[in-house]
């Protein structure tokens, strides 16, 4: 699934959701998937941060039907996002 957003005059923010039903992993992107290091924050969620500047890229929930059993379930991940525009 691909969730495109224009945020500012032709800049453009692509999320990328996989969801692997075998192994009941969701994975996000965050833009273009790219090379990225996987650090866990809780149990069974991990973020993708870029080596070099330890940006966001991503993030993958494993055993996601156990955390997402039902609709009204929430998670919040230790994340803060700032998005500034110049």
């Amino acid at each position: 699934m691909l969730y495109t957003d224009t945020i500012k005059k032709g800049v453009t923010i692509e999320i990328r959701m996989v969801y692997d039903g075998d192994g009941d992993i969701l994975d996000v992107s965050i833009g273009e998937p790219e090379d990225a290091i996987s650090r866990e924050v809780e149990d069974d969620f991990f973020l993708r941060v870029r080596p070099d500047s330890n940006e966001v890229v991503g993030f993958s929930i494993l055993n996601f039907r156990k955390w997402f059993k039902d609709a009204k379930d929430t998670k919040i991940l230790p994340v803060k996002a700032e998005l500034a525009f110049s």
